[in-house]
């Protein structure tokens, strides 16, 4: 007869293990926040004012232009705000979690501290900033201003849902591709640099021509930012907006990323 250890001290080892991987990401956490945020001028303080600068610009703009009414409703902030701060949680959240291995690359040496763990910490620290200065932004506008919209919050949430889920995955995969292969990230820097144009953040991507709109629906971002407005403009109901593929897409890039790391992760470092 084989002899195993008694039950009791399985789940005492257990949750030693749980309890000491809590910590290193509770430690992660309290790092990020303050070299991310505290030792900047102004801090959180600026995360909140980038939205809301690119917000009044662009509002400046096609108003200076002489366009009475954005895409949807009447009040440009709004319209503004409902697709730039679900656009922001994506690029913001993906491409700080892409960085996550050459930012706690020295930590990862020590056994305790996995690539899981920077992965799990770097995530929703920046999750959660992003999400706070979505609402605070977007409460702000819809208290102050005359905006003519009624708040839907389960569109809402799940557009911002979609948003983060997304984030996750194609922040994984480039956390492996910009590590194993430097000159990814510059390419992935060009292919970013129209995305807000071609998310229909500025322009609804139902005013554009049939043959475009076929093209553009691919990018799952079109339907993070109209859910997200659907929640907001009652009326407002895109039929090509599928939660299903952007899930789709967050799992398949998210599961490919944590292979590739768990494979390759200790070439990346030791390089």
């Amino acid at each position: 007869m084989s002899l195993s250890p008694d039950a009791p001290q399985l789940r005492s080892i257990h949750k030693q293990i749980r309890f000491a991987t809590l910590r290193v990401i509770m430690a992660l956490i309290l790092r990020e926040m303050t070299t991310t945020y505290g030792r900047k001028p102004g801090g959180y303080v600026w995360s909140i004012l980038e939205p809301i600068a690119g917000i009044a610009l662009m509002s400046w703009i096609f108003t200076t232009l002489g366009l009475r009414h954005p895409g949807l409703g009447t009040n440009f902030a709004m319209f503004y705000a409902t697709g730039l701060l679900p656009y922001y949680v994506f690029v913001n959240v993906s491409s700080k979690l892409a960085q996550s291995l050459s930012y706690s690359k020295q930590l990862l040496a020590y056994p305790r501290v996995t690539v899981m763990d920077a992965l799990i910490a770097r995530y929703f620290v920046n999750l959660l900033t992003q999400l706070l200065v979505a609402y605070l932004v977007l409460a702000w506008i819809k208290v102050f201003l005359d905006t003519g919209t009624d708040l839907i919050l389960g569109h809402v949430l799940l557009g911002f849902v979609m948003a983060a889920v997304l984030a996750a995955g194609v922040g994984t995969l480039n956390c492996f591709l910009t590590s194993m292969f430097q000159f990814w990230g510059s390419i992935w820097s060009v292919l970013m640099r129209p995305l807000m144009l071609l998310s229909g953040v500025v322009v609804v991507v139902d005013a554009t021509p049939p043959n475009w709109r076929d093209y553009l629906v691919w990018n799952p971002l079109v339907h993070v930012v109209a859910e997200t407005r659907s929640g907001f403009y009652h009326g407002y109901q895109p039929d090509y907006v599928s939660p299903a593929y952007v899930f789709g897409v967050a799992l398949v890039t998210g599961v490919l990323g944590l292979l590739f790391l768990w494979r390759y992760h200790r070439d990346i470092l030791e390089a």
